[in-house]
């Protein structure tokens, strides 16, 4: 049996002691904080378990997300439009935006970007990227957003950390809701708030308990269950 590190050890002692159920966000993220943890400034991740079947096309969520606080990360974004929306785009934070001449940079094999958003006049031209962008999770689609005639705006809040969720196959949903370095309260408000938006989007199909459990954790520190 491979032998722990000192922080997994330390760690491991503290998750014991945090294992008697779950907590209020306010003490869970206090919780969290707790643990040893690497030099760098690590992300801070929520994971919900829900009572959806993901099998259901009527049940299967998709979207995006912009934290009243940010996550602490930027994206590199960039957008298909017409050569009118270029100069906008680019002032928004795209690193690079075009149409034509855009897609052929990327079907010649660069990938140096995050997020990809299309004008909607653009889907036509840019389904020649299904089999480039698709296994990627970079397909420009109308559910996350990603897709809209407001490419500037679109450009503007990806650049600044807009979260992308989806449910896996197990019904679950993964989301960044801040750094460590985060006030606690900056935590709380981007929890609360991505919470909220998942009762929102509740497929009307569910039954039974939507929310069945929630975790929050560090980039590097065992897992802590919220109270919902």
């Amino acid at each position: 049996m491979p032998k722990l590190s000192k922080r997994a050890a330390a760690n491991g002692q503290i998750a014991e002691k945090l294992a008697d159920g779950p907590r209020p966000i306010e003490a869970a993220v206090k919780a969290v904080k707790s643990f040893k943890g690497p030099r760098f400034d690590q992300s801070i991740e929520v994971v919900v378990h829900l009572g959806i079947d993901p099998r259901q096309a009527d049940q299967q969520l998709r979207g995006s997300i912009t934290m009243p606080n940010g996550i602490g990360r930027t994206a590199r974004v960039v957008c298909f439009c017409n050569p009118d929306l270029v100069k906008e785009a680019s002032e928004a934070g795209a690193v690079e935006a075009g149409g034509e001449d855009l897609i052929e940079k990327i079907q010649g094999g660069w990938m140096d970007f995050d997020v990809a958003i299309a004008a909607p006049d653009m889907m036509r031209l840019v389904s020649k990227l299904g089999r480039t962008l698709g296994p990627k999770g970079l397909m420009p689609s109308p559910k996350t957003g990603t897709v809209t005639p407001q490419v500037a705006t679109a450009v503007k809040e990806f650049a600044a950390g807009k979260a992308e969720y989806r449910n896996d196959d197990g019904g679950n949903i993964h989301c960044l809701v801040g750094k460590m370095s985060f006030p606690d309260k900056d935590i709380v408000e981007n929890f609360e708030h991505f919470m909220a938006t998942i009762e929102r989007i509740r497929p009307a199909a569910t039954k039974g308990q939507y929310v069945k459990k929630c975790v929050i954790s560090g980039t590097m520190t065992p897992g802590v269950q919220v109270m919902v």
